[in-house]
């Protein structure tokens, strides 16, 4: 039962600090889900079924109302004696309310709502491309933060080492096998262990502290960063947003030239004035009557100065200006790819002269340990030989850290996580 007791107490204590563990994956989902920007998606959205009901309300019924009061000098008068027929007044009343229909626009309103459509579309991609932009940061602070990591593991290894040697060397020292003071130099190098373990905490806290505002999630102490196995594809093909952000520019220009287009057809009302006033439709009859009239219009701008054709001049050359965007940023970007790669072809060489390099180290330090252990050579001696393969240790790591977030960014400027 005892035993039992002591079994829970350390589940228990494992649970309260275990490691809550994140993701590079789950970094770029939450940059695009919880940073700021990542709003507007829903924002645009709204604006835009905002405007497309104002475009809709050009289908619906148009009402004016007018009202007015006159006097004017001279009025209509019939010269002709004994007709009996008396002038209007001087001063004239009316109050009419005209009701306009669109019968036939051309289809303005079904393309208007098209271009809104469009529009969306382009600020939604151009949105997620700021948004990718973004994993690149995301990219520099998580490997930093794995790189710290794997620092902290390496520093707790050397100083287990070093622990183990103090207390053989307190034990050479009591049998005389060993230089008194040797101790001392190991004791000294602990310290500045420690010293190290406080240098990369706060380094590591700082670091998640950026990581943690960028994606809008609280990132505690215990949360453990997942070292990512990363594939890199290398070829020059694209997959990035900002291309689809092109095509959809050149898409909406196309719509925009569309609109254009049909502002100018001919556009059918169906109109009924109604109204009550003195005089009335008969200019003739001097009294307050009600009136009204009902009929068809044309609106049709026959010649609008070569304004349209100017208009739609300037779109074509847009079109080329967004080409030529396109082509400049296909060269940077595989320019960019192609240094990316030079990259992860050298840091690969680097690894694999480490590795040796490391191999040696170890032999190296065997050799000193048991010279240290005959009293050979002195604890300096000794931590020299440690601190040189700790070193070098630390290298590889950094090299490794370096070559996946040199996968990372190759994958990002590609358009692949």
């Amino acid at each position: 039962m005892k035993h039992l007791s002591s079994y829970l107490i350390v589940l228990v204590s494992l649970g309260a600090f275990a490691q809550e563990p994140l993701t590079l994956n789950d970094c770029y989902n939450l940059v695009d889900t919880n940073y700021p920007l990542a709003r507007q998606s829903e924002l645009y959205e709204k604006q835009n079924a905002i405007d497309i009901e104002a475009i809709e309300t050009d289908r619906l019924p148009e009402l004016n109302l007018n009202a007015q009061a006159t006097y004017q000098s001279e009025v209509i008068e019939i010269p002709l004696p004994d007709t009996g027929i008396v002038p209007p007044n001087k001063d004239q009343y009316r109050a009419t309310l005209t009701v306009n229909q669109l019968i036939y626009g051309g289809g303005l309103i079904n393309t208007s709502i098209e271009a809104e459509t469009a529009s969306l579309k382009t600020k939604q991609k151009q949105l997620e491309v700021n948004l990718y932009q973004l994993k690149k940061q995301v990219n520099q602070l998580y490997f930093s933060i794995l790189l710290s990591q794997e620092n902290r593991a390496l520093l707790e290894a050397k100083r287990e080492q070093l622990n183990a040697k103090l207390k053989e060397v307190q034990s050479g020292i009591k049998n005389g096998t060993i230089l008194p003071a040797s101790d001392k130099v190991l004791e000294v190098e602990l310290l500045k262990i420690n010293q190290g373990f406080i240098e990369l905490d706060l380094n590591r806290a700082s670091l998640l502290q950026t990581l943690a505002s960028l994606i809008g999630k609280e990132i505690t102490s215990t949360t453990l960063l997942q070292n990512p196995e990363i594939t890199t594809d290398l070829n020059t093909e694209l997959y990035r947003p900002e291309l689809e952000l092109f095509q959809l520019k050149k898409a909406q220009l196309e719509t925009s030239d569309q609109l254009l287009s049909r502002q100018n057809l001919p556009k059918i009302y169906g109109f009924a004035d109604g109204g009550y006033g003195n005089p009335g439709l008969n200019p003739l009859e001097n009294a307050f009557q009600t009136f009204y009239v009902v009929g068809l219009k044309l609106n049709w701008n026959v010649f609008d100065w070569n304004a349209t054709k100017k208009q739609r001049e300037s779109l074509s050359i847009n079109k080329d200006i967004i080409d030529t965007e396109t082509n400049t940023f296909n060269l940077n970007t595989n320019i960019e790819l192609q240094q990316q790669q030079s990259e992860i072809e050298k840091i690969s060489g680097f690894i694999a002269s480490d590795i040796e390099i490391i191999k040696l180290r170890k032999e190296v330090l065997n050799a000193a340990d048991s010279q240290l252990r005959n009293g050979v050579i002195t604890s300096s001696a000794y931590i020299t030989e440690l601190t040189n393969l700790y070193t070098d240790e630390n290298t590889l790591i950094t090299h490794r850290i370096q070559l996946e977030l040199a996968k990372a960014n190759y994958n990002i400027i590609q358009g692949q996580k």
